[in-house]
């Protein structure tokens, strides 16, 4: 078998025995279990016996048990949900703090690594850009929208990709030199990033990576970063105790770097927030 250990396990379903079948089951109500659990520990949340265990993992095309939980380590890490959802007695109380408190520490490890020399340099180079393009696909275009709409007040040429109903290439064609290019890469990031990140590269524009992919443990940068080799580079940390991502730290980068390009614009940022205000007054929007 190949694919995913979720992928094995959907395609062994219809071969499997009554007692490996309820093993499944099991692992698919909660597909991150496998990951922190022992072949003992799982085979009695399954109420099956370690034989079974045993059994289902070599039918699923793995030599034994630790190559399995290798597997579904490595599918948990790429962020999708409900591989990250567990079982838990923990009280909706302890839960709330508990996300708070990561949120809190997120923000204070990220910020650890972000000096505020970084973020004014690159909220300077905002401010002299010719066009700003903020790039965020899935959960990170929610803060590419607010990290424009904030710029936007401040500068006047900020898009936001990608465009509804355009592809990136008639968008990206019209990147030029002074140019500044801000790429937000969450977790799970699309398949066509890396291409992406290098056509980028290739362009007269400066670039900013806000990304919270970790770089391999034998490795100093991220293949995000590789391929994109961004000027500036902002890792953020997104720890959550539970399945969600906890994005704290993204938009509390976001509204610092925002808040110090409108400090840093001088006169020339409050009057574009001065006539931005004026014609609020005039169409009575607010």
């Amino acid at each position: 078998m190949s694919g995913s250990y979720i992928a094995r396990i959907r395609a062994a379903l219809p071969s499997l025995h009554p007692s490996e079948r309820r093993l499944a089951d099991t692992i698919l109500s909660f597909p991150g279990q496998i990951a922190s659990y022992s072949a003992t520990e799982l085979a009695q949340l399954a109420n099956v016996s370690n034989a079974t265990v045993t059994r289902f993992v070599r039918r699923l095309g793995y030599e034994n048990f630790d190559q399995a939980r290798q597997a579904a380590r490595a599918t948990q890490q790429t962020g999708a949900a409900v591989f990250r959802v567990s079982a838990s007695d923990q009280g909706p109380e302890a839960a709330l703090m508990a996300q708070i408190a990561q949120g809190r520490q997120n923000v204070e490890n990220s910020f650890a690594a972000i000096s505020l020399a970084e973020i004014d340099d690159l909220a300077d180079a905002v401010l002299r850009a010719g066009r700003v393009w903020i790039i965020g696909f899935r959960t990170a275009q929610a803060f590419a929208l607010y990290l424009g709409a904030q710029i936007g007040q401040i500068v006047p040429h900020v898009t936001v990709l990608p465009l509804a109903g355009q592809t990136l290439a008639e968008s990206l064609g019209s990147i030029a030199t002074g140019d500044v290019v801000i790429v937000f890469a969450l977790r799970r990031t699309v398949r066509q990033l890396p291409a992406l990140c290098r056509e980028l590269r290739n362009s007269p524009a400066r670039a900013a990576l806000i990304s919270d992919v970790t770089p391999q443990p034998d490795a100093d940068v991220s293949p995000l970063e590789t391929e994109l080799a961004p000027q500036w580079r902002l890792r953020v940390q997104t720890a959550a105790p539970g399945p969600l991502f906890n994005h704290a730290a993204v938009l509390t980068l976001c509204h610092i770097l925002a808040t110090r390009a409108l400090e840093r614009s001088g006169q020339t940022g409050r009057k574009r927030l001065l006539a931005i205000e004026a014609l609020h007054d005039s169409l009575d929007e607010l």
